[in-house]
Formats: C-alpha cells, sequence, structure tokens
C-alpha cells in the first residue's frame, strides 16, 4: 500500500504509519518533522516524476510507501497524480485539514459558499477573474503566484487574508491586508493560502449546494429588468445569441464596450465571468453600476470612450461585446481584436457599418460569421385579439480566434 497522510496544519503525523515503512516521501518541513524508521530511504518532493519513478520501484517489489502531504492531500494535491499512476486501490488516504479550511476558521468564516482556485503552476489570470467575479475566494498559491502578484492584479475594494506556515505554532500569521499593501510586499516562501474577500459580502447566505455557484435559471432577461434610457437596451432575442457567442463563464474576462444600460455586462457577471463596462456618457455610467447592483454581481465600470479608454484597461480580455462606436466603429474593433484572446462580438443597429466592422476582425485573424435578427414579439389588440410587433433589426457579427491568431493577443 501507498499510505498518503495529511499532515502541516496541526495534525501529527500517527507513529503506527510511519512504523515499517520502506520509503517515505515529502516536503522537506514533513520529512523534518518526522523520525524516519530505521533503513527507511527519503525522498524530498521536488519535480513530481522522479518521486513517482522511485515509489514505483517500491510498489513493483511490495514494499511498504508513506507519503506526506500538506493538509488534505485528496484537494488539489498528490492523490490525483497517485491513483493516476498506481489506481486508487493502493492507496490508504488520511487526509488532514485542508489549508483553506485551516484560513477560513482562523478568521471565523464558513467557507460552503467560496469558490476555490488553484495558480500553482497554472495562470494566474484565471484566479485574478475569480476573485474579482466573486465575493469570496480561496486561492492556493505558487511561484510568481502569490499575495503580491495577486493584489497587483486585484481591483482596491478587496480584502486579502494572507495565510503563511499554517499549523506552525512557531511561524503561522494570518494577516488582513488591502491589494495594495499585499502587491507591495516580499511573502517569502511560507504561504499556504490566500483568501480574497469582498467584505461586504464575505458572510454570504445560506447555501444548499457548496463550492461554485450554478448557473443562473434564466439569462437574456427582459429588458424591464435593467434600468434604461428611452428603449436604448440590447434587445433580448440579440443579448441571448450575443451571450451564446461570448460563452462568458467563470474564469473569464469580458469587456462590454459602449456598454449603455450594462445589460450584457450584467448578464456575462451572472454566469460568471469578471466584466469590465466601458461607457462615456456619465448618466450611462450611473446606470450600469445601479444595474449591477439591482443583480448581486460585480462590474467594474470605466468612464471614458473608446478605443482610448482600452488601452488603460489591465488584462487581455477572453471576450468583448461591442456595442456602439459610430464613426469610431472600426476603430473600436481593431482594438478589441488586438486583445481578445477568443471571440469579438460586435451588435449594429446601421447595416452600412458591417462591412468595416467585418473587415477589422478578419484583418486580425479572426474567422468571421454573422446573423441579421429580425423578431417579432406577441402584442395584445383590443379585443382580446393577438398580433405580431416587430422589433427593430439588428446585425450581430461575430469573430473567432484560430490558433494561429493567438500568436498576436497582446500580453
Amino acid at each position: 500500500m501507498i499510505t498518503v497522510v495529511g499532515t502541516g496544519t496541526g495534525a501529527p503525523v500517527p507513529v503506527d504509519v510511519l512504523a515499517g515503512a520502506a520509503l517515505v516521501v515529502g516536503g522537506r518541513r514533513h520529512l523534518d518533522a518526522v523520525r524516519l524508521p530505521e533503513g527507511a530511504e527519503r525522498v524530498v518532493l521536488g519535480p513530481l516524476a522522479p518521486a513517482l519513478e522511485t515509489i514505483a520501484g517500491y510498489v513493483g517489489k511490495e514494499l511498504p510507501v508513506v507519503v506526506l502531504a500538506s493538509g488534505d492531500p485528496g484537494f488539489f494535491g498528490i492523490v490525483r497524480a497517485l491513483a493516476e499512476r498506481f489506481g486508487t486501490g493502493l492507496l490508504d488516504v488520511r487526509p488532514g485539514v485542508s489549508s483553506v479550511a485551516t484560513a477560513f476558521a482562523r478568521i471565523g468564516l464558513p467557507w460552503d459558499d467560496a469558490v476555490v482556485v488553484s495558480a500553482h503552476g497554472r495562470e494566474l489570470r484565471t484566479a485574478v477573474n475569480v476573485c474579482r467575479a466573486r465575493p469570496k475566494v480561496a486561492v492556493l498559491t505558487g511561484p510568481g503566484a502569490g499575495p503580491a502578484e495577486l493584489g497587483a492584479a486585484l481591483p482596491g475594494d478587496r480584502t486579502l487574508v494572507v495565510a503563511s506556515a499554517l499549523g506552525d505554532p512557531r511561524r503561522e500569521r494570518v494577516e488582513r491586508v488591502t491589494a495594495a499593501e499585499a502587491a507591495a510586499r516580499d511573502w517569502g516562501t511560507a504561504v499556504s493560502v490566500v483568501l480574497c474577500l469582498d467584505e461586504a459580502r464575505a458572510l454570504g447566505a445560506v447555501r444548499t449546494v457548496a463550492g461554485v455557484p450554478g448557473a443562473p435559471a434564466r439569462w437574456a432577461l427582459e429588458e424591464n429588468a435593467f434600468a434604461h434610457r428611452d428603449s436604448m437596451i440590447t434587445k433580448f432575442e440579440v443579448r441571448a445569441l450575443a451571450l451564446a457567442r461570448l460563452g462568458p463563464r467563470l474564469g473569464d474576462l469580458v469587456w462590454d464596450v459602449g456598454a449603455g444600460s450594462g445589460s450584457v455586462a450584467v448578464e456575462c457577471a451572472r454566469l460568471g465571468a469578471a466584466v469590465v463596462a466601458v461607457e462615456k456618457t456619465p448618466d450611462g455610467v450611473a446606470r450600469i453600476r445601479a444595474n449591477a447592483d439591482a443583480h448581486g454581481v460585480d462590474v467594474d465600470v470605466v468612464h471614458g470612450s473608446a478605443p482610448d479608454a482600452l488601452a488603460g484597461l489591465a488584462g487581455d480580455p477572453d471576450a468583448v461585446f461591442v456595442g456602439g462606436g459610430g464613426r469610431e466603429l472600426p476603430a473600436v474593433v481593431t482594438a478589441c481584436a488586438r486583445r481578445a484572446r477568443r471571440t469579438v462580438v460586435v451588435a449594429m443597429a446601421a447595416l452600412d457599418r458591417v462591412p468595416a466592422a467585418r473587415q477589422a476582425l478578419t484583418d486580425a485573424g479572426f474567422t468571421c460569421d454573422g446573423v441579421l435578427l429580425q423578431s417579432s414579439r406577441l402584442a395584445p389588440l383590443p379585443g382580446d385579439v393577438t398580433r405580431l410587433a416587430a422589433t427593430n433589426p439588428v446585425f450581430l457579427l461575430w469573430g473567432v480566434r484560430t490558433p494561429a491568431s493567438s500568436e498576436g493577443v497582446v500580453q
């Protein structure tokens, strides 16, 4: 058997587990904290592949192996790699308390409504976007993806709780800092986990299902679900197809350029994406913020005119919706296409603007398609009868980045 023991958050390794082990594998601090059986080989975990090869040699000789890991080794831990290599039947897993559970316990918060994301050996941008979109997130950190890097990429309204050396009575520290304070410090190598909180919503509502919130029950909401001016809002039929082409999801960043009422921005945020809405009018900015608040989502609203306002936006978006632009539309689409990682969707009421927008997308290496949407809604007539009332036609154009064109994305 391979016995996998979770330790490092205050739980000692049972003596009987180590007794008789021919091989003990673990991080240096875990190995230094235990007394190895006489004659047992010790392997310090670094790159995983050599350690797995050593374990395979002992398993082939039917010699007992003990693996020491942090917290709960089945939670973003080594159990996955061991199960893939040796099968679940050879594993005897003895979990400890995870660093995430310990960190939330230290600050007295429940965490059944928290989203947990790993930045260890992964792109930091996904963790950043999840932190921007959700009020309570635990980030498992790694080299180049620690509190400083996280703080530098987050807005100022987030609080970071940096938990270091959890379970070590002499070195454990749990510190509450602003994003800016986190960015300005060198945190060393002892960080266990970082909690990212929107303090106003950190307690959260009672949940039935833990973890990532499910998709909303409805999307492409009716226009009356949003405050808007003189019916200047993306109609729900258009919004439904735009959302399908944008594909917003947790971990994504979406821009809504020329956002107007912010209906597309709010819907993308409801589906889990981090969202930036760019709007040139002051009353439009206020309206977007009010709509985001009404639907309980975070939308970062930028007051400015595209394409100039786009240059100052941090991070490249996965998807962009362009709902305005006027004569500047080709320049706006070009600027969005330079930054978009996956897709750009453009809504136009004026048909004569379609060729230039399409050309801007194809010039950027996107595969382009589109459709003219003409819908008629049921409307009542006197006498308890119904007619069809036509809405204004809208041309929806979308470009999808091809793998070859992704090399041109501005990083």
